[in-house]
């Protein structure tokens, strides 16, 4: 029996190989949500477009993604998933050269909607390496995976600030490349696996409105992760416009040096799922919002420097990501099969308030300026600690058991 033919209910050997190549293959296809944000100036001088239209380029891809979560992330718990894998980074690719080669705005945003769209696969790695891995070695199996994520969101930015002497148009064919050699590489090294039993699509669809009206603690979260990322978008969707009038000519630039700090504040955040295990949800969530917040106070009253910007975005990515993961480790604590499911419906909420982050957070900036984004981001936050604070205990969600979360 090879290694892509294992049958179901058996472990594939995860070597060190290969989960290696799962976290750099989450990083690499989440990083093409984020590539746009450090580029948004260069693109709207391309189409002749003003900052308010260039920002519905991240709406355009965020939305897109959160269409792609509930309606492909579920497809996980019912097919063969390293097909669908494997389908999904092709698609990627082939969205990439779209956007790579649009010749208008409008053709732009609907590329950008569709890469978003398809751009569902580090989604479908987490739960995949969940299962590919013994009960031994989960924890640590997903918690690389979703380091490898997380530092792809951070470094993305960075890579296509520095990279933007290229062009943006080189950037995007570029990414592309990578997604058809990752597509051709998971082809060739992942092992096959079945779900639990094959389920109808359409009985996957509905089974996502049952999940959320009889799991409180799904929709708790849910809110909880969106109002974070709607934070995290408010701030990095119109940021190069703001280092557009700090350093004329180099706000790209710039950007890509606030993402490599950035990353500092993420590799803190994985932390978050232990911690959440030994402390609870509540104290350790909240933790981590109170970051944000702070974070959009260094950024008012710092905002006007490198330096001030760079702290607070430290801080915010460290918060968001922290409060993300706590979210998903108690998500994961419930039932295994439909971790797929639990994922799309949570991403999708995520996602959805990272596209309204985005369009507040354009719209505040092309409006009343920076304190605008500030005072916008900071709200986000407040609403998510008063949900955290008020409705904790409604919710009946006692902290996971250790051990439970992913």
């Amino acid at each position: 029996m090879s290694a892509s033919e294992h049958p179901k209910g058996a472990h594939a050997p995860l070597s060190f190989p290969l989960l290696g190549f799962l976290a750099f293959m989450a990083g690499a296809t989440v990083a093409n949500l984020y590539y746009a944000q450090p580029l948004l100036a260069e693109i709207a001088r391309s189409f002749h477009v003003d900052a308010g239209r260039a920002g519905l380029i991240s709406v355009a891809t965020q939305a897109g993604y959160a269409a792609g979560l509930a309606l492909i992330v579920p497809l996980g718990d019912g097919r063969e998933r390293k097909t669908l894998i494997v389908a999904t980074t092709t698609l990627i690719a082939v969205a990439l050269v779209l956007v790579a080669l649009s010749p208008n705005f409008a053709i732009l945003l609907a590329a950008s909607l569709f890469m978003g769209l398809s751009t569902t696969v580090p989604q479908l790695l987490v739960p995949y390496t969940a299962t590919l891995a013994p009960p031994a070695r989960r924890g640590r199996a997903v918690g690389l995976v979703m380091s490898g994520l997380l530092i792809g969101i951070i470094v993305s930015r960075a890579l296509s600030g520095f990279g933007s002497f290229l062009g943006w148009r080189v950037i995007y064919g570029l990414a592309a490349g990578v997604m058809a050699l990752c597509a051709a590489t998971a082809a060739r090294l992942l092992p096959r696996q079945a779900p639990p039993e094959p389920v109808p699509y359409g009985t996957l669809l509905r089974s996502l409105k049952g999940l959320w009206q009889n799991e409180p603690v799904l929709r708790f979260h849910a809110f909880l992760g969106a109002m974070g990322f709607a934070a995290f978008s408010v701030f990095w969707t119109p940021l190069v416009f703001h280092y557009g009038h700090l350093f004329p000519g180099e706000a790209s630039r710039m950007v890509g040096i606030t993402g490599f700090i950035g990353v500092s504040g993420a590799l803190a955040a994985p932390l978050s799922g232990r911690l959440s295990e030994r402390y609870g949800v509540l104290a350790v969530n909240g933790s981590f919002l109170l970051l944000v917040g702070s974070a959009f106070l260094i950024l008012w009253f710092q905002g006007d420097s490198l330096a001030g910007v760079a702290a607070g975005a430290a801080l915010l990515d460290a918060g968001v990501q922290g409060s993300h993961i706590s979210n998903q480790t108690r998500l994961y604590a419930l039932r295994a099969s439909v971790r797929n499911r639990l994922t799309a419906v949570y991403m999708t909420a995520y996602f959805a308030g990272g596209a309204l982050g985005s369009l507040v957070g354009t719209w505040a900036w092309k409006e009343a300026g920076w304190r605008a984004v500030c005072a916008t981001g900071a709200a986000f936050a407040l609403a998510a600690l008063l949900r955290l604070i008020t409705g904790f205990h409604g919710a009946n969600l006692c902290p996971p058991q250790a051990g439970t979360g992913a």
